[in-house]
């Protein structure tokens, strides 16, 4: 079964030029764990998409169009589908001054931002730099090796997913209930304070919307705990109990130690003949 326009999946794949073999986009981290540009804290996993949406390319938009789920896809994308042609008036020349305090600093293959625009310095001399404004794969074919893991028909499926494609946060902080179709989504608090948080916030509320149009609306709730309070620790009862039974120990061994002393005291100091005679004397006085 083909999918589509509006599908949401999760699809895992390898991105390379196709005359360099360079990755430059992956979801597998085997497929990069060798490379210099590796990011061992990235998290590699699929990505998600809506297909016929825009999200990717426009060749890999109309590939998925076409394609079945759990099949295999190897998918070509010239550069018009690409990040297009080539355009030499994308090429200037400009005064190395023009780079103000980072003039000293640059080199060939840098990427550098000039009013609003982003560029790749190609050449350095003569107080001048060749800044290219096309993109870097400008003119390149592209092979994409992919795989469609999973279309997503669950609401809470697309809702957590919806979530973690524009907030970079785990699963399991996701947290949202649905009241009546009104859906109520708690971020954790290391979100709160993420630049531009308020239009990621816009951003996602619209995803669902699209995505989930029996919604009526998006609530963002922003819990903030009191870390200066502590619950009241009840008393150690258990340390109480212990030493309790720890004083009675030692009386009762002192007591011991005390019969003792004075058991061997008896054997070395017997009574005296005097003490029993006066005992006898005064009984004897008795009527």
């Amino acid at each position: 079964m083909t999918l589509e326009k509006g599908s949401l999946i999760l699809l895992d794949y390898t991105a390379k030029i196709k005359d360099s073999n360079e990755v430059f986009e992956t979801t597998r981290a085997d497929d990069v764990k060798n490379n210099p540009d590796f990011d061992p804290n990235k998290k590699y996993e699929p990505r998600l998409l809506g297909v016929g949406e825009g999200w990717v390319l426009k060749g890999l938009d109309e590939a998925l169009l076409q394609s079945n789920i759990g099949t295999p896809l190897n998918i070509e994308i010239p550069p018009e589908k690409a990040f297009g042609e080539r355009d030499p008036s994308k090429v200037r020349m400009i005064p190395l001054r023009k780079l103000g305090e980072k003039a000293n600093e640059v080199s060939i293959g840098d990427v550098i931002e000039i009013d609003d625009r982003i560029g790749i310095i190609r050449f350095i001399g003569s107080g001048r730099v060749q800044v290219d404004f096309n993109h870097k794969y400008a003119g390149r074919t592209l092979v994409y090796d992919a795989n469609i893991v999973k279309k997503l028909d669950n609401d809470d499926e697309k809702i957590s997913n919806l979530i973690r494609r524009r907030l970079p946060i785990d699963t399991a902080d996701i947290k949202y209930e649905n009241k009546d179709s009104n859906l109520e989504i708690s971020l954790p608090e290391n979100t709160f304070l993420i630049e531009g948080i308020q239009i990621i916030k816009r951003g996602i509320s619209t995803d669902i919307f699209k995505f989930i149009p029996s919604l009526k609306s998006v609530i963002f709730v922003e819990k903030y705990n009191n870390l200066a309070s502590k619950p009241e620790s009840s008393p150690p009862v258990a340390q109480i109990s212990n030493e309790s039974d720890s004083n009675t120990d030692a009386t009762a061994k002192k007591s011991e130690i005390n019969k003792k002393i004075d058991s061997e005291s008896n054997r070395s100091n017997p009574p005296s003949t005097d003490s029993v005679t006066t005992g006898k004397s005064k009984k004897e006085d008795l009527p």
